[in-house]
């Protein structure tokens, strides 16, 4: 999920969510929160020094947010009293990681910029520098997000593609949200980092055909029939603290991790692209960043809807 530059550019100024314009811009925090991105990079700086695995897992954080009703930082939200969150729905619990940092973030913002950048906002920043500290390319990202008073976990079981989806599921779940079968693939690039537990694999390892029979033998190794379930392994082989294009080479020789990965190649309609991006690793990064920002633009919260959280795990 190619654009020529000139549409990128133009992208980021002319912001359009799925159902209508948003009122999203670069320069949003220009005067309320100048230091804003500097505050953002500096403690994911920290954070991606300390575990690079860090990059991965608040990207994921950010794409399983925009998912589920917008990119409105519901996902943050903890389960309180009666009111049930996304944290705990099945394709986030025990998976999802990253809160704390994200946590961090807000606390130094808030030192400098007293109840003036959202969650949501101060997300989609974490999650383009987590990229661009794995050696992944930049992008600008329009601002201007309000977050979420309430979450669902009914829509996050639901509208987040899971690892045993098939090649037309994904491509209808992405539609759903307004982005393209070429959308979907690239940003499918973004398991060229961050780790997958056995139980995302294990029936693909064990019962797919497409698959290499000495990468599965080695996956089968760390995850037996009786055991295992929980360990991690990475997504990509091959560089797995690298932004780059190796996902796409992975899937060309049968070694996708996941069943919804392999899924790309497997002589279907995203065949070809998957080729190119094994090819190019310059056409991938700039196609993921457009990408990025197209998905940044899902249904935002704006103007006086939502609010702008103290705390990014509860309501005001």
């Amino acid at each position: 999920m190619a654009f020529s530059s000139y549409f990128f550019a133009l992208s980021l100024f002319t912001v359009f969510a799925h159902g209508g314009p948003a009122q999203l811009s670069p320069t949003f925090y220009a005067t309320t929160c100048p230091n804003l991105a500097s505050i953002v990079r500096r403690v994911m700086t920290l954070a991606v020094n300390m575990e690079p695995r860090m990059g991965g897992s608040i990207l994921r954080l950010f794409f399983h947010d925009c998912f589920v009703n917008g990119c409105d930082a519901s996902i943050l939200l903890d389960d309180v009293g009666s009111f049930v969150g996304e944290k705990n729905a099945p394709p986030n619990r025990g998976s999802i990681r990253g809160y704390e940092v994200i946590d961090a973030i807000k606390t130094h913002v808030e030192a400098s910029c007293n109840g003036t950048v959202s969650c949501a906002d101060i997300l989609a920043l974490a999650a383009r520098d987590g990229v661009y500290l794995l050696r992944g390319q930049s992008w600008t990202v329009p601002l201007g997000r309000r977050d979420a008073q309430t979450a669902s976990q009914k829509a996050a079981n639901t509208q987040i593609p899971g690892p045993w989806a098939s090649l037309s599921t994904l491509i209808a779940m992405f539609a759903a949200k307004g982005l393209s079968a070429r959308d979907m693939t690239v940003l499918s690039g973004s398991h060229t980092i961050g780790q997958a537990r056995c139980n995302t694999f294990h029936t693909r390892i064990y019962n797919d055909t497409n698959i290499d029979p000495t990468f599965a033998a080695m996956r089968q190794a760390n995850c037996s029939t009786t055991r295992g379930e929980a360990n991690l392994v990475p997504l990509d082989l091959r560089s797995p603290t690298k932004f780059d294009n190796k996902y796409f080479k992975n899937l060309i020789t049968g070694r996708g991790l996941l069943h919804s990965d392999q899924e790309l190649f497997n002589n279907g309609s995203q065949d070809a692209l998957v080729r190119t991006y094994s090819q190019n690793n310059a056409q991938f990064l700039s196609d993921f960043a457009a990408a990025m920002v197209r998905m940044g633009n899902i249904s935002p919260l704006t103007g006086r809807n939502g609010e702008i959280r103290r705390n990014c795990r509860r309501v005001n």
